[in-house]
This record gives C-alpha cells, structure tokens and sequence, in this order.
C-alpha cells in the first residue's frame, strides 16, 4: 500500500520524498487546484509508461505536462501571442494550453502521443513546488483508472490507486473540483478543447475575442485529455437533465430543485444546494463517488446551468453517461 505523507505537516518530506520516487521513473499522486493528478517525469519513457500501466490508459490519449513556471513552459513550446497572453493572465491555474512543440524538448513523445503539440499547464500550489524542487515537467493525468471518476481528495487515490503507488501526497481537497480547460489557438482562432476550471467567459474577457467550440469527430487524433465520448464514468449508469426520478435511482442534485419522486429515491446528494456553480465544481467528482457508492443500477442528474462553470460541469456529466463500448469505457 502507497505510504501517504500529509503536505501540510510534513512539506520538505513530502517534497523530498517525492523527488526520490519521481527519479526512479515512478508516479506519486499529488494535489493540484484542480483533481489529484498522477506525476511522472515527462522526459522518462519509463516513467510514463508507468502511468499508462497504472492508469490502464490508450497511448494514442495524450497527457498534459505541468511547469513551474513560464520560462520552463517556453524551454518546451512556442507561444503564439494570444497563449503568451493567456499564460501571463491565468497561469499557475486552471489553464491548459496546447501548443507547438520545440524540436529540442526534452518531452518524450510517450507524454505527446507522438503529436507535434504538447499541453502544458503551470499549476497552483504544491504541485508547482514539486515540479521546480524536481526541475523537470510531470505529465500528470488525473490519479484514477483510466476512465472512472476523477479524484478530488487523497482518500479517492488511495481507494483505487492505493496498491499500485508507492506514495500519495495528501493536500486536502481540491478547491476547483474539475479538470482545467484546455486552449489551443491556431489560424483559425482560439479553440476550446475542453472544458474546465476556468471559464470561457474569463478567457473571452481578456482577450477580446469569442473561443470557438467545436466537437471532436471519430477517427481524429486526440489532441488533448478529456476529449473521448466516454470519461470520468461511475459504474452506475447515468442519466442527465431528470425532471424525475424513480426509487431505483440515485439523484445527484443541484440548487435543491423539486424533482418529481425524490422521495422515493435509493439516495440524494445535492452538488449545491444555493445553486452555486463553483460548490457544485468542486463536489462534482466526489459526489459521484458517493452516489455510485449506494449500489444503485443508475445517477440521475437534475439539471445544471450551462453557463460559467457549469459548462465544465456538464461536459463531464454527458461524458460519464455515454454508451461505454469496448475502448471508450477504459479511456482516462
């Protein structure tokens, strides 16, 4: 079983000992702002075939490097002037940018997927700490088998990950609660690839200009994390948008909205029960722990605004309840 160091009592353990594990091309489940993620040295094949073991995870899905700050950041890509732009307003933070990648980076192309990009986030807190005691980027997916429901605490690690980890770093919870959005701009604009963390009305805002959202079509490389169908799936079914819900159902709800028969469901949990988006981003994962807990046979999700925050909350909510066939239900 992983050992677990508490960051807040012991911080220079937590970072040496996370050092040690990290140059012996092992992952250590650490904290970020957003989920739990699963580091590894972004420049070691070895270590990132690693995470892929441990997660279960497809090659072809490429995983995000996380920097310490921006001149490592532009050590490894080359930044148009709108990402500089972004980088420099929303960095460290809940920002993932998908840029070109310099042919003299050391990131292997196992962290790439082989693409000619790589997504590169600065994050907050102790991971940032990490990465720059380490001196290296840390591809870092989320900490979870590859497709089940992102960790948000290191409790969650623990419970799936726990045997095959030699160490988890516990930070609390994690205060976004959803996975960072992810930017790429090119010729034709500034794209979403995913939904996150930050909103696409902070990013409109700063750099006056709509983002374009556009979905990926079958067959197309994966150029970021999060963009399969199937994603973040509890075992339980899932069903969005209930006006109802029946006694053989979990509901998960939010703004403690009258749903018809909630009296009579195995259990409710509620996201927010003020309504408040950003509550309810960060309970999201750990509420669908929960839920799936129960045993129930399906989720049934009251509706959730598709504004601010909430567009993050229900890509990951339409992508927990698609059909999971053979390759998209194992996809982390």
């Amino acid at each position: 079983m992983a050992d677990i160091i508490t960051i807040a009592d012991e911080p220079e353990r937590a970072l040496d000992r996370a050092c040690q594990v990290l140059a012996e091309a092992e992952p250590v489940a650490m904290p970020t702002e957003t989920v739990y993620g699963l580091a590894a040295d972004a420049t070691n094949p070895d270590a990132i075939a690693r995470i892929y073991e441990i997660k279960g995870r497809p090659r072809f899905n490429p995983l995000i490097a996380h920097v310490s700050n921006l001149e490592m950041a532009e050590a490894h890509a080359t930044f148009d002037p709108l990402s500089l732009k972004l980088a420099k307003a929303f960095w460290p933070g809940p920002l993932t940018l998908v840029l070109p990648l310099k042919p003299e980076s050391a990131i292997h192309p196992l962290c790439t997927a082989g693409l000619s990009t790589v997504g590169l986030r600065w994050p907050r807190g102790f991971a940032g700490d990490l990465i720059a005691r380490y001196g290296k980027p840390l591809a870092a997916p989320s900490a979870n088998t590859s497709g089940r429901i992102s960790p948000t605490s290191a409790e969650h690690v623990a419970a799936d990950l726990g045997e095959k980890l030699q160490l988890i770093l516990d930070g609390g919870a994690a205060g976004v609660g959803v996975e960072s959005t992810i930017i790429k701009v090119d010729a034709q604009g500034v794209h979403l690839l995913r939904p996150g963390g930050l909103s696409v009305a902070a990013i409109e805002a700063e750099i006056g200009q709509p983002v374009l959202r556009s979905e990926h079509a079958a067959g197309e490389a994966i150029e970021a994390p999060g963009m399969l169908a199937s994603h973040y799936a509890p075992t339980a079914s899932v069903r969005l948008n209930a006006g109802t819900v029946s006694r053989d159902e979990v509901l998960i709800n939010f703004g403690d909205q009258p749903i018809a028969g909630r009296d009579e469901a195995r259990a409710i949990f509620e996201l927010s029960k003020t309504g408040n988006l950003r509550e309810a981003a960060a309970n999201l994962f750990s509420t669908m722990i929960k839920a799936d807990a129960v045993g129930a046979g399906r989720i049934a999700f009251a509706p959730v605004p598709d504004q601010d925050l909430g567009e993050a909350i229900n890509d990951r909510i339409r992508r927990a309840a698609a059909p999971r066939g053979e390759e998209d239900s194992q996809h982390g």
